[in-house]
């Protein structure tokens, strides 16, 4: 059961709480939209300004770091993998959520989520795959290679459709694989207006994607 389309309308600190105890070609690039553009030159202005998450004492311990944007902030995600709600909202395709990253505080509706897997002998495209498979009303998925910072990594932009609003919207993802098991970066959004303004932080967070802390 995926928990994209849902989970965008879920508070954070209800999931946390509750949870606690082919086609090969690359996906398009998005036409932004103004707001989206005007987020972009913000979120390159003040990237240095979001710090990172990932490395030692940040708020997500990850086999990965990478910068946030401007007033993003970070909370770690702890899933009991025994729990009903847990296995339904915080695991999909073989990876659980560690990290959960908040946009309100930037202006936006949308979380950066982050997941993490144990399997080590599958490539980036493959955890995709198996993510996106397990994602509930994924529509026209378009998959593709690229890189992650210094990482190679699998791509997918696909639409789902809002329960909160009846409409479509665009979410995006790329994985990677690490000594440590897989991770996968995912953007959703309230709607395609608000994943569009967010997109800079996903970029943020993909060029700048290293090992470790």
């Amino acid at each position: 059961m995926g928990i994209s389309a849902r989970a965008s309308v879920v508070p954070a600190a209800l999931l946390v709480t509750a949870v606690l105890a082919g086609c090969s070609s690359p996906p398009p690039s998005p036409s932004p939209s103004p707001k989206a553009e005007a987020a972009g030159k913000a979120a390159s202005a003040a990237a240095a300004d979001g710090g990172t998450v990932g490395g030692s004492g940040s708020a997500c311990p990850l086999p990965v770091a990478f910068d946030l944007a401007a007033s993003w902030k970070p909370k770690a995600v702890h899933v009991d993998p025994d729990s009903e709600l847990g296995a339904a909202l915080g695991m999909q395709g073989g990876v659980t959520m560690v990290c959960e990253i908040d946009a309100k505080p930037a202006g936006n509706i949308g979380y950066l989520r982050v997941w993490q897997g144990e399997r080590s002998d599958l490539t980036p495209r493959q955890v995709l795959e198996a993510f996106l498979a397990d994602e509930d009303g994924a529509e026209k998925i378009t998959y593709g290679g690229t890189r992650a910072g210094e990482l190679p990594a699998a791509e997918a932009g696909y639409t789902v459709r809002s329960k909160l609003l009846d409409e479509l919207k665009k979410e995006r993802a790329f994985a990677v694989s690490t000594p440590d098991g897989p991770v996968v970066v995912h953007l959703g959004g309230m709607d395609t207006a608000e994943h569009e303004a967010m997109l800079p932080a996903y970029e943020l967070a993909k060029k700048s994607m290293r090992l470790g802390g």
